[in-house]
C-alpha cells in the first residue's frame, strides 16, 4: 500500500464525492441500479459529477490503481463499487502511522 499515492489521489474534492457517493450508492444514484452487486456504471457517476466523461474516467482509474475501487466490466459498460476492506487498511495503516 502506498500511502503517499493514495494521498496524492484522495486531494482532490470530486475523488472524495465519488468515494463518498459510492458508500451509499442507493441513496446516490438513481434506483434501480441495473446491477447493484457490480456497482455504479461510469455513465452515473459521470452525470453526478458533471465534468467530462474523459475527466471521470481518468478519476475512476486512478481511484482504481490505488485498489480504493473495484471495477466490473459487463458487456460494453464498466461498473465501480468501493473497496471497503481496502479502504478500511488505508485508515488503518494511515492511523498507524501518525
Amino acid at each position: 500500500m502506498d500511502i503517499i499515492e493514495i494521498n496524492k489521489v484522495l486531494s482532490n474534492q470530486v475523488r472524495i464525492n465519488i468515494l463518498k457517493w459510492l458508500k451509499f450508492p442507493k441513496e446516490n444514484f438513481p434506483s434501480p441500479l441495473p446491477f447493484p452487486d457490480f456497482g455504479v456504471s461510469v455513465g452515473l457517476i459521470h452525470k453526478k459529477a458533471g465534468l467530462s466523461q474523459s475527466t471521470i474516467s481518468e478519476y475512476l482509474n486512478m481511484l482504481h490503481r490505488c485498489n480504493l475501487l473495484i471495477c466490473t466490466r459487463n458487456g460494453k459498460s464498466t461498473y465501480y463499487k468501493r473497496n471497503e476492506s481496502e479502504i478500511l487498511k488505508y485508515l488503518v495503516t494511515l492511523s498507524n502511522e501518525l
